[in-house]
């Protein structure tokens, strides 16, 4: 039994006082100075702070259709064990990288708004939320520490009081304007170019007034004013509302600009004498608490105007206007978001010219890539996920896979299919087909992914599938319960109006459906021809006779001790299986060969399983031939000898060993295969 002294060691194993303490470093302005002098970057500007944090998680680079590709670590959410990891969407990530770079540099998109664009439910609001996490975590590093200051002031009566910044505001801003620029060459003298730290604008104007006060008290001397100072480490949260903010539009009568940039604090008038003294005002504003860090805009398009020019102010010249005061200068990422009708709506607002000429656009599609996809959904319907119900094998996957059909546009190319345009984005081999025929592919549909349907639905629809009352009886799910629960759902679609629409997705559902049953016939295939035994000897002969055909010799039979011809009839039943012609058969058993003396130059041995053709040609052949002694179809009928039966009993063992089903779904899928095959000897009988 636990006890009270256990759960309290938990907890001291996971906390850590130097840390703590780290943390909440407090110190002298002259300490902080000597902190900032032996590591210049702890004065980073917010968007060189961001753009470091991401390069911090590292790396890796790789190359796809010829063309170069970054995948940033930090999106895969190295905060919460993947919770919120993206898929599929580094492109787009890498272009929003590159503006972080850019403005990291000053060379201008620091002065722009980043406007994630994209249909519902494509990770747009994963991507800020990202971004939010990873700069409340990086803070809490050595390597992203940033600093902030409180004023130590004394009344008349001599009790002191602390009055933090209330915009966490730099230290180094308390720096004299006239001698800044040469603090900052000293800072620079050792670090890159691109590294130069960029302390820009003057203080909010609490701290402000507080300085201008004090320089006044001690006649303009000000080491005296920097002795009011303490420098405090600063830990990013949104929850607390320091250096993240979030701004949600609302309607309109219940909303106005103060929640932007601070509103006035009427009890504190009295006090002070005047609604414009900033001690009489409330810096709380997004705009305000979110200085020295990020601000997201959820849905920014459907922003009232009047908050639309106090965005412009922000984004352009880093300035807001608060209430009564000047422009305050603030140094923040401004980063929202919006879907496709609201875009469509600004495109055509000419009033909005301006707001269009200060934002840059990242497109944020849906997945078009099949196994990236599957990655989306496999986070919350993996196996690992969901205990106490059994999900049969691609059940997830051809839920992902109508999803991604349902994204891409008919190719042009004659002869090719959707599904095998699905199969080349995925990086599957089909002859006839190279890279630059996916580039060209990808080229003539630029629009790919930026419609079809979303994520969320695929999810919700997995979900109602495990809820429901089949599942909750049978303790499983498979891909036909998800396949039907999502073509129900499409009548009830609150996005889906359009009945031609409806009608290609429910058309789209049987393309699936028919890859799903080659699927399954391929699974039992490879499961009837598992017998390593028969397909090594099957290989051998073949090996035996291809090598005789090629060298012009004759085999040697062994039963009969005498040489004869080459089996052709043998050699043709396993060739025809993976469609080799017979004009082709010379070439590709001299391919065959030519790959055998290779591996054994390198000192290697030739086996089935190291060409992926030839071993399915094997595994097709094999089950030619074991299907009749099997008697598959004979489940259909219910009649099944006991031989036949210890037969099916080791292929379904095989299924649940190799392919991961349980008892139930192996049975189920040896069944329907079963009746594929009786209707297709049906049709040939016919």
């Amino acid at each position: 039994m636990p006890n009270a002294d256990n759960i309290l060691s938990i907890v001291d194993s996971h906390l850590d006082s130097t840390k703590f303490r780290q943390q909440h470093w407090e110190g002298t302005f002259q300490e902080y100075l000597d902190l900032v002098t032996k590591n210049p970057r702890l004065a980073r500007n917010a968007f060189q702070r961001v753009f470091d944090m991401v390069l911090y998680f590292g790396t890796e680079k790789y190359t796809s259709l010829k063309q170069d590709y970054v995948h940033y670590k930090f999106f895969d959410d190295p905060f919460e064990n993947g919770a919120d990891a993206i898929y599929g969407l580094d492109s787009a990530i890498m272009r929003l990288v590159e503006c972080f770079k850019s403005a990291a540099h000053g060379y201008g998109t620091d002065h722009r708004i980043l406007l994630l664009h994209g249909p519902v439910g494509s990770s747009k609001s994963t991507l800020v939320r990202l971004l939010k996490k990873g700069l409340e975590y990086y803070s809490r590093l050595d390597e992203g520490a940033l600093y902030t200051f409180t004023w130590r002031i004394e009344d008349e009566h001599g009790n002191v009081e602390l009055f933090a910044s209330p915009m966490h505001e730099e230290p180094l801003k308390l720096i004299p304007m006239g001698v800044r620029k040469e603090v900052l060459a000293q800072l620079n003298a050792d670090l890159p170019d691109d590294q130069h730290i960029r302390i820009e604008g003057d203080l909010d104007p609490f701290s402000r007034k507080t300085y201008q006060d004090l320089l006044i008290k001690y006649d303009g001397n000000w080491r005296k004013v920097m002795d009011h100072i303490v420098v405090r480490r600063l830990v990013l949260s949104e929850k607390d509302r320091v250096g993240v903010g979030t701004f949600q539009p609302k309607d309109e009568k219940n909303q106005d600009s103060t929640e932007l940039t601070g509103d006035i604090n009427y009890r504190k008038i009295a006090q002070y004498g005047s609604d414009s003294d900033p001690r009489a005002f409330n810096f709380d504003g997004e705009l305000n608490i979110a200085n020295r860090g990020l601000c997201e805009f959820i849905e920014v398009l459907k922003l009232d105007v009047a908050f639309l020019y106090d965005l412009l102010g922000a984004s352009q010249e880093h300035t807001i206007k608060p209430k009564k005061f000047a422009q305050t200068d603030i140094d923040e990422v401004i980063i929202g978001h919006t879907n496709e009708p609201e875009y469509k709506k600004l495109q055509s607002n000419e009033l909005m010219e301006a707001f269009r000429d200060r934002t840059i656009k990242i497109d944020i599609p849906y997945n078009t890539r099949l196994s990236d996809e599957v990655k989306i959904y496999e986070k919350d319907f993996g196996r690992e996920k969901v205990r106490g119900i059994h999900i049969a094998p691609h059940t997830v996957e051809v839920a992902a896979m109508w999803a991604v059909l349902t994204r891409l546009d008919e190719p042009k190319k004659a002869g090719l299919t959707l599904m095998q345009k699905l199969k080349l984005y995925d990086g599957r081999n089909i002859p006839g087909y190279t890279e630059d025929s996916i580039k060209e592919l990808r080229e003539e549909a630029r629009r790919e992914g930026m419609q079809g349907i979303s994520p969320r639905y695929i999810q919700d629809k997995l979900s109602n599938t495990l809820v429901g009352e089949q599942a909750q009886a049978d303790r499983a799910i498979n891909p036909f319960m998800v396949m039907n629960e999502l073509e129900d759902g499409l009548d009830h679609h609150s996005l889906i109006t359009d009945e031609e629409q409806k009608k290609r997705y429910r058309e789209l559902l049987s393309v699936v459906r028919e890859e799903y049953e080659d699927v399954l016939k391929t699974e039992v295939q490879r499961a009837i021809s598992a017998d390593e035994d028969a397909i090594t000897r099957l290989c051998t002969n073949y090996i035996d006779n291809v090598r005789a055909y090629t060298q012009k010799e004759k085999v040697r039979n062994k039963y009969t001790g005498k040489d004869e011809e080459p089996d052709e009839r043998l050699m043709r039943a396993i060739e025809e299986k993976i469609e080799i012609p017979d004009a082709r058969k010379d070439d590709f058993r001299q391919e065959i060969m030519n790959y055998i003396g290779a591996l054994a130059l390198d000192g290697k041995k030739f086996e089935y399983h190291t060409n992926a053709r030839l071993h399915r040609a094997l595994e097709l052949k094999l089950f030619e031939d074991s299907r009749d002694t099997i008697k598959l179809k004979n489940i259909v009928s219910g009649v099944v000898d006991d031989e036949t039966q210890a037969k099916i009993d080791v292929v379904k063992q095989r299924l649940i060993k190799f392919f991961g089903y349980n008892e139930t779904s192996a049975t189920d899928v040896l069944n329907y295969v079963a009746s594929i095959f009786a209707r297709g000897d049906a049709k040939e009988r016919g």
